[in-house]
């Protein structure tokens, strides 16, 4: 049966190695010779082989340093290296496995053993390029799952899901949460084409996605033409009040300069609260991070009771927020399913400078 692959031969004597070279030759290798271990590091360097045949007794390189270089080298390191040498002591043969060699073969050998040794070299060989073959497209599935799992659900969620839990739901005490919808999509929507449509709310909520980490928030999901939003879950922010503003007003001045470029006249109404949520799970096949909660409610109520092109938040959030942040009050006004409430139209920043809230997080 022939082999195949590419074999170099390392031997400073030149009938030793045309002996070894005819052989592999009529086994269907393929051979390149090397004078010394230099000169085998330099070939090694330049090309790729399957296999070597390393001479122990050599003068400037001998084997022992040249076998101990191919090891120490991370790409040279897993092709095999079979020993062949007239030193036959036992001592000889144990450095050379302690360094890494393959096999080892006393001088004179003979030529069917010779075939079967470097027949088993090279068959390891071949297994150890699938198997890496192998783990590397295991690696890159993985990292690909665990990349779609991240578009899906928070890191610190994902990871607990990897791990042994399979019910996760929490109380937070305190957070900041963020409805905003476009005026108008579902009209526009009748308007354009499916395409056209779906590429404009694309462009429109990947503008607010890329806001997201200078913030420190979590995007909890889209509905729609509806984008939610939620500062302080499922990772604790300090300040969560204070970045929910900061984006609120960011995701107005995205979506003004999404207009410029689009030539649209988009608005969207931003509702805001803050208070206790539960967070959690739900599905078994279509994973979702949620929150549940009155919190949550009012938010909601804040932006589809609010105004076109304006912020409207809670109580709550204005006393957390009003030595920094500009409000127009709009007085009390009845909410569905609450009664009456007074609420605030956030407008702006108290001096301009923003917060590094992502770092503060």
């Amino acid at each position: 049966m022939n082999l195949q692959g590419r074999v170099l031969v390392v031997d400073d004597l030149a009938a030793n190695r045309s002996l070894l070279a005819a052989r592999l030759v009529r086994q269907g290798l393929s051979v390149d010779e090397a004078v010394d271990g230099l000169e085998a590091m330099r070939k090694l360097s330049e090309g790729q082989f399957d296999l070597v045949l390393l001479d122990v007794m050599m003068p400037e390189l001998d084997g022992y340093e040249t076998l101990r270089r191919i090891k120490d080298d991370p790409e040279l390191r897993e092709i095999p290296v079979l020993m062949i040498s007239a030193v036959g002591d036992i001592d000889s043969v144990v450095r050379c496995l302690d360094l890494g060699a393959e096999d080892y073969l006393s001088k004179p050998f003979e030529p069917a053993v010779l075939r079967a040794r470097v027949s088993a070299s090279l068959e390891k060989k071949r297994l150890r390029d699938r198997e890496r073959v192998y783990l590397k497209a295991l690696r890159s599935e993985r990292d690909r799952a665990e990349r779609l799992l991240l578009n899906v659900l928070p890191r610190r969620i994902a990871d607990r899901l990897k791990g042994t839990e399979t019910n996760i739901a929490e109380n937070f005490a305190a957070v900041s949460i963020l409805f905003a919808d476009i005026v108008g999509f579902t009209e526009l929507s009748a308007k354009v084409s499916p395409s056209e449509l779906v590429g404009m709310l694309n462009g429109i909520f990947s503008g607010f996605d890329a806001l997201l980490d200078r913030h420190g928030l979590e995007k909890i999901k889209t509905i729609g033409d509806a984008y939610l939003l939620a500062g302080g879950v499922p990772t604790p922010l300090p300040d969560h009040a204070g970045a929910v503003a900061e984006m609120a007003l960011d995701m107005c001045e995205s979506l003004k300069l999404f207009n410029r470029r689009n030539g649209t006249s988009l608005e969207m109404r931003v509702g805001m609260n803050t208070g206790p949520v539960v967070a959690g799970v739900i599905g078994t096949h279509k994973f979702i991070f949620d929150l549940w909660g009155d919190a949550v409610n009012v938010a909601s109520r804040m932006e589809s009771h609010g105004e076109r092109g304006r912020i409207q938040v809670t109580e709550a959030s204005w006393r957390l927020l009003r030595d920094r942040f500009r409000f127009e009050e709009r007085g009390v006004i009845p909410i569905k399913g609450k009664g009456p409430m007074r609420t605030w139209f956030l407008v702006g920043r108290q001096s301009g400078v923003r917060p590094d809230f992502a770092a503060a997080g």
